[in-house]
């Protein structure tokens, strides 16, 4: 069954103009009544609450050096949002999340660190790898998430309770950031595939997760930001760029590659900069499709289950974990990290369809 966990934190963002605050905010109730929990609802999936964030500073003229923007806030919320989600995982339920900002990755990487490690889709504008180690200019952690998530950021929000990094970079995918992005070079150096708009618009969407699955392995989070979009489509965002993707794209893409995951996280819309609701609803309407329609599948995992999980192949309700013929080349014709980890093993876990029955 889906559980939707609303998480709407703006603590992660730089105010829009110098005492003001982020409206995303508002955003989980924005698409509540675009109609989105009611379709979800009217499909089986349940409500599982909200989890609040601390109050939003804007902390630039007091902030000290070495810290985040709304550090202490944003840490607690992600630990806050990591209990939520496993208690969501616990009732073998799939959670997906309402954002909020995408800082939220956080919270998420730390519910499934602590449950083994899973892999990562990061569908995004921007590769949102700005970190200590390329940038002085650290200080807004929804522009940062993807680093952290990998553990390239200060131990405060990148190693909360010792538990990062929360994915492994072999086994992250990026796929969404724009050609003149400072940071997608590392980014490709890095991780395990990277994938920019322009290459992503090449590609029919079925290759494009082929290739994604195949660097995640079976078991990832899902994390959607809409400013993948292209602003003529969906500018009620913080930061919208020209040259993302089409509304088509981004129906299919979500549909093909949440059969595979254990979750969900859906950022950084600003209903702010939607005053008659029309990009709330188109929002909800790709959310529907792309994570409803096709459902997501709930992969149990266990504290104690492996960190690399292979290819699923479900049989009733069950599935065989395989290791992947390391023969044959997953690598994009543009590049990227190699596709496996190397700590692999076979493993049999259980895979429930959302929705489905548990025994």
């Amino acid at each position: 069954m889906i559980a939707l966990v609303s998480a709407p934190s703006n603590l992660g963002l730089r105010p829009p103009r110098p005492g003001t605050v982020p409206g995303t905010s508002k955003a989980p109730e924005a698409l509540r009544e675009a109609g989105l929990h009611e379709r979800f609802s009217a499909a089986g999936a349940r409500d599982a609450g909200v989890v609040l964030p601390g109050r939003y500073v804007d902390d630039d003229a007091t902030r000290p050096a070495g810290r985040v923007r709304n550090e202490r806030a944003l840490v607690e919320h992600s630990r806050r949002l990591a209990r939520r989600l496993d208690e969501v995982l616990e009732a073998g339920d799939a959670p997906l999340v309402l954002g909020g900002d995408c800082s939220i990755l956080l919270g998420a990487g730390l519910a499934l660190s602590r449950r083994g490690g899973s892999g990562l889709v990061h569908l995004d504008g921007h590769t949102d790898f700005r970190h200590p180690g390329n940038s002085e200019a650290c200080a807004s952690v929804a522009g940062e998430d993807l680093a952290a998530a990998v553990g390239l950021h200060w131990p405060a929000i990148a190693d909360l309770d010792g538990a990062g990094p929360y994915f492994d970079a072999a086994r992250a995918a990026h796929l969404g950031h724009r050609d003149d992005d400072e940071h997608a070079d590392e980014a490709r150096r890095t991780l395990g595939l990277v994938v920019s708009a322009a290459e992503a618009l090449a590609q029919p969407a079925t290759r494009l997760a082929e290739l994604i699955r195949a660097t995640a392995g079976s078991g990832y989070w899902l994390q959607l930001d809409v400013d993948l979009l292209d602003p003529s489509v969906m500018p009620a965002v913080d930061s919208p760029d020209p040259g993302g993707l089409d509304v088509d794209t981004l129906t299919t893409l979500p549909a093909e590659l949440a059969p595979a995951a254990i979750g969900a996280s859906v950022t950084v819309f600003d209903p702010d900069l939607d005053p008659d609701g029309r990009y709330a609803r188109l929002i909800a309407e790709l959310v529907a499709e792309g994570f409803g329609g096709a459902g997501l599948r709930r992969v149990a995992l266990s504290p104690s289950a492996s960190s690399q999980l292979e290819r699923l192949t479900a049989r009733g309700g069950h599935a065989e974990c395989e290791a992947p013929d390391r023969r044959r080349s997953t690598r994009p014709p543009w590049g990227g990290g190699s596709p496996w980890g190397d700590r692999l093993s076979l493993r049999t876990i259980r895979v429930a369809r959302f929705g489905d029955e548990r025994s």
